[in-house]
């Protein structure tokens, strides 16, 4: 036993009864496209906000940097320097980065085979370029792990 009401809002409502002459799903379609923009203009409206309060962290961090330098609170830092932390992160930043590069060359590999060309779709350009940040990434990971290693010889050629 329901009433009058709850059945009327159980059954779709035609073009005629909304009025726009737009069927529902199109209205819907609509509504949800605003909602999506007005999502993403509040997302952005956030990161702004964001980036303002971390701006405001790094000038703290700068002069606490300053204020650490003066005191001498530095040998805490060459401390954690030590060669039994620091050795163990480049190792898993030089395996982390060969295996990508490795993953990257065997995805680029079985791309080009004339056997899969059959089965292949386009790829999509945002994942090209997905693919060529992520060797970018890699190279550089290369580059600084390198650079690290020289300037810690250079740096610290007594120890």
């Amino acid at each position: 036993m329901s009433s009058p009401l709850t059945e009327r809002l159980k059954e779709p409502p035609d073009t005629a009864e909304t009025g726009t002459g737009v069927p529902p799903a199109k209205m819907l379609l609509v509504n949800t496209k605003l909602i999506n923009w007005s999502a993403l203009l509040f997302a952005v409206l956030q990161s702004v906000c964001s980036a303002v309060i971390a701006l405001n962290g790094l000038r703290l961090l700068i002069g606490l940097g300053a204020f650490a330098a003066a005191s001498g609170a530095l040998r805490l830092a060459d401390r954690m320097h030590a060669s039994a932390i620091r050795i163990p992160m480049m190792l898993l930043a030089l395996a982390g980065s060969l295996l990508n590069l490795v993953v990257l060359w065997q995805v680029w590999r079985l791309r080009s085979r004339p056997a899969s060309a059959w089965r292949q779709q386009a790829v999509p350009r945002q994942k090209i370029a997905s693919e060529w940040f992520q060797f970018t990434l890699s190279v550089l990971t290369l580059f600084f792990l390198a650079a690290e290693f020289v300037a810690h010889r250079i740096l610290h050629a007594g120890r």
